[in-house]
């Protein structure tokens, strides 16, 4: 079915048989539905249950407000410390609508539009399970959004990643009244432009629905999916990079044996192991006889570092794959059971623990990668000092590595822990924060900085392993290298590398592994 057609309709309610579409319930999503979701840029849909379930849950509030008069936190009284604030019910729009407003204090840099479209797809999933109390048009909207590529203008800086992604999630919920500002067609514009432009109407929300779309961890969470998702491409690239470098420097491959590591059956050893002796299958220098007994540390433990980093994030991937399929707001409505229940599924400390882990797993694989680049230039196993010829008259591949080193070191200052700290806030109602926001975007930094680690190594392991000529690596290693060079030249002489560094961090981003 046509997309176009399908933002016509009411989007809640799509054809559910359509599989471009990641459809968005109760269901538990799967990791592999979220690199897919990336991959292809698919849009959403809400199915037939999930909508019933939300307009049971809606209709259970309204009956329950029209009912009683009891102060329900968020619903009718005011929020943080003003919660023993009540609201009437004349005012209760204008309450949520002064909440986005009010909220929306969000600074810094602007969230890329990939997170920003997996912070709109986890919204509407999160709001799928019908304990939230928004009104189906409100999720609806939300889909239109998504699928028609309105992106709101986010901020990185505002969350504490506690009481939700507070200033995130408003920025991200302006455009639903008219307010705010959205990326649509390569263009910045007001949101009112936007729904004049697509003849939408704003949403006049209800009770509790402005808790319900700021309350959440959708920020932390988006952003930790996007750098899992890109950290298992470039986990498949260290063991690649390590075994173009592992023969440039011609290492000794007993390090690699199966025996030690069904010694130590750490599962990412075991794996990493296994897929260096995989990548170098058939190599020349390999098997060529050795001077030296040992490596260094950087090559002979290699499976150690990188299997640490794989387990890591094996680990940080089950902790938001729950958290993707968990509801995150507060109060929770439960119509099934008579239930409006107030609590603290918004506070972040898992992800923010988890996110801090991360930041560490990845960090250390630019550590180790910088080791070899090192090793690489230093002169050594018949290697020409900085890789390149008339050292001295030619600076070489000196300088990259140290950029390396100062990407490597930037990366252990963005490591300290944000988990660690928390500041009280909502004059003291909010006393524990978990700082998962920061943990978040700290998280992202150092996934990118590793990226420019290991394409420099990758340029540098390339110099080194053209040195070894005629000698031959394996088919995969001098497959991918050859693929390398035809955007990246053999360097001869001392030229601008910055250049070369960038093509090689987009031949990472690129090359399909």
């Amino acid at each position: 079915m046509d997309v176009f057609l399908l933002l016509s309709l009411p989007t809640i309610a799509l054809i559910m048989t359509d599989k471009n579409f990641l459809l968005l319930d109760e269901r538990f999503l799967t990791f592999q539905e979220i690199e897919q979701y990336l991959r292809f840029h698919q849009p959403v849909a809400v199915t037939t249950s999930a909508q019933t379930k939300i307009e049971q849950c809606r209709a259970y509030l309204d009956q329950k407000m029209a009912d009683t008069d009891t102060p329900f936190y968020g619903i009718n009284t005011g929020f943080g410390f003003l919660q023993n604030v009540t609201i009437g019910d004349d005012q209760l729009e204008e309450l949520q609508n002064n909440l986005l407003m009010s909220h929306a204090c969000g600074m810094g840099e602007e969230v890329p539009d990939a997170i920003v479209r997996l912070m709109l797809m986890l919204k509407v999933k999160s709001l799928s399970y019908g304990n939230s109390g928004v009104q189906t048009a409100t999720v609806d909207r939300l889909v239109q959004m998504h699928n028609a590529d309105v992106l709101p203008v986010i901020y990185q800086q505002g969350s504490l990643g506690a009481s939700g992604d507070l200033a995130p999630l408003s920025h991200l919920s302006l455009p639903l009244i008219g307010k705010g500002e959205v990326k649509y067609k390569g263009t910045r514009i007001k949101a009112e432009e936007v729904l004049q432009q697509l003849n939408w109407e704003v949403i006049h929300l209800k009770s509790k629905e402005g808790l319900a779309l700021i309350n959440g961890t959708q920020f932390m969470s988006a952003y930790g999916l996007y750098c899992l998702v890109q950290a298992e491409r470039l986990m498949q690239w260290a063991d690649l990079i390590a075994a173009v470098s592992f023969d440039a420097f011609d290492c000794v491959t007993e390090p690699l044996h199966e025996k030690i590591h069904h010694a130590r059956p750490h599962p990412g050893q075991l794996h990493t192991a296994k897929t260096l002796q995989q990548i170098l299958n058939g190599s020349s220098i390999a098997a060529q006889r050795k001077q030296q007994v040992q490596d260094p540390y950087s090559f002979r433990c290699i499976p150690q570092v990188h299997g640490a980093t794989k387990d890591a994030v094996a680990h940080v991937k089950e902790v938001f794959l729950r958290e993707m399929n968990s509801v995150t707001d507060n109060p929770n409505v439960f119509p099934e059971d008579d239930l409006i229940v107030s609590g603290g599924n918004f506070h972040g400390q898992p992800l923010a623990m988890a996110l801090d882990y991360f930041a560490i797993a990845m960090s250390e694989l630019a550590n180790i990668s910088e080791r070899r680049t090192y090793q690489l230039i230093s002169g050594q196993r018949g290697l020409p000092l900085f890789l390149v010829k008339e050292a001295g008259l030619n600076s070489g591949f000196m300088i990259p590595q140290y950029t390396a080193a100062g990407i490597v070191s930037e990366n252990k200052q963005l490591c300290t822990p944000a988990s660690v700290d928390s500041i009280s806030s909502s004059n003291n109602q909010e006393d524990h924060v978990s700082m998962g926001a920061n943990a978040a975007t700290k998280a992202y930094r150092v996934l990118k900085n590793a990226e420019k680690v290991l394409a420099i190594e990758l340029m540098s392991a390339a110099q080194a392993l053209d040195f070894r000529r005629p000698a031959r690596s394996s088919e995969r290693v001098e497959e991918v290298i050859a693929a390398f060079r035809r955007e990246v030249d053999f360097v001869k002489k001392d030229r601008v590398l910055h250049n070369d560094m960038m093509k090689a961090v987009a031949f990472i981003q690129q090359y399909e592994l």
